[in-house]
């Protein structure tokens, strides 16, 4: 029994080592599309982040996608890396902070914030046997 917990420890802790790390290569590669692999399908997704782009909004996971595009169409980011160990973490949610450091395309103006994804375990029921994995459903950004 005891080894069967590990086991599943195990897994889980890989399978979000693998969900920060699509994260971090989606802002680094200004990519909406591996952001949308990783927003839940089943839950509202939470984006509130601060000027300069200034938005705050409940959204469906092909919203989440348009926003980030329009975002990442207008910013590009230059550096984006893991700030702390999580303030919290289990095996049903994570919170993962980051530092993301970008600039506006349009007059080279700098920002950098501080980021936050809640991702909870999720499993989905649609194939057999069901699927569990970390997706994101709330991102919230503060300014430093």
């Amino acid at each position: 029994m005891t080894s069967f917990i590990v086991a599943a420890l195990t897994i889980l802790s890989f399978t979000l080592s693998a969900t920060t790390q699509n994260i971090e290569k989606a802002f680094l590669q200004n990519n909406s599309a591996l952001l949308f692999e990783i927003f839940s399908a089943q839950n509202p997704i939470n984006i509130s982040l601060p000027e300069p782009i200034y938005f705050s909004d409940q959204l469906s996971n092909q919203q989440a996608y348009f926003v980030f595009q329009n975002i990442f169409s207008s910013y590009s980011t230059f550096e984006f890396y893991s700030e702390r160990k999580s303030p919290s973490s289990d095996r049903e949610n994570h919170i993962y902070q980051a530092r993301w450091s970008f600039r506006d395309k349009k007059n080279n103006d700098q920002y950098l914030f501080y980021i936050f994804f809640y991702l909870i375990n999720e499993t989905s029921g649609e194939n057999k046997p069901s699927k569990t994995s970390w997706k994101i459903t709330e991102i919230k950004a503060k300014k430093i």
